[in-house]
């Protein structure tokens, strides 16, 4: 059985990894969805086509999603520790947690967005809604469900990059995998550490599709 202190230890770890999950949801969200919501409109049958915005988010998103998390981790350590002041720990890793997430998200969202019937968005051109109106009346209610979904393999996602930054001392789970797992060699700590993260991602997974199921008015 393990000692009190490694006990302590993991749940502590289970507590920074969700807190870097939830946080850089969160704010890959506050900037993803934005994003994602202009690459829908500004796409060239979209509802206001913009060829030069809709061409300079699509470069950003496929460059940034392009590059590998661990070397992004890395290229942003001199971001980080300006943003917060050092460049290592769970607060840390958000920094390039959020970095990652916000392309993902936004092409999640355009792809959530996109499965709205054309036929409802010509139905509120036609009764005169603005943007404005189309976006947040039509097109977000409308692909709430897909949305949903996507926030649940959004945080499968993150998860699993906040376990990869244990490698450079990120916190978290990740961060006592590599410790004791690889450094240390305890195969023990390593295997309880797997199956914590398995166990996080099919929380979410489960909360994620009971939640879109709940919400989509089709059932």
């Amino acid at each position: 059985m393990f000692s009190s202190e490694v006990i302590q230890m993991l749940i502590q770890g289970i507590g920074e990894t969700l807190y870097m999950t939830l946080a850089s949801t969160l704010f890959g969200y506050l900037f993803g969805l934005p994003m994602g919501i202009l690459l829908t409109i500004s796409d060239k049958e979209g509802i206001k086509p913009n060829w030069v915005l809709y061409k300079v988010l699509d470069v950003i998103a496929n460059i940034v999603r392009s590059v590998p998390f661990l070397i992004l981790l890395i290229v942003l350590i001199p971001f980080t520790r300006m943003i917060v002041g050092k460049s290592y720990g769970s607060t840390a890793t958000i920094v390039p947690l959020v970095a990652a997430a916000v392309p993902y998200i936004a092409r999640m969202v355009e792809s959530s967005l996109r499965e709205v019937d054309a036929g409802v968005i010509e139905a509120a051109r036609s009764m005169g809604a603005s943007t404005f109106t189309i976006v947040t009346k039509v097109l977000l209610v409308e692909a709430r469900t897909s949305l949903i979904v996507g926030v649940t393999i959004t945080l499968g996602t993150i998860l699993g990059y906040s376990a990869m930054a244990g490698t450079v001392g990120g916190g978290g789970l990740g961060d006592i995998a590599i410790r004791y797992g690889y450094h240390r060699y305890e195969a023990d700590i390593m295997a309880v550490t797997v199956v914590l993260l398995i166990l996080l991602v099919q929380i979410f997974q489960t909360i994620g599709m009971k939640l879109s199921v709940h919400l989509d008015k089709r059932k």
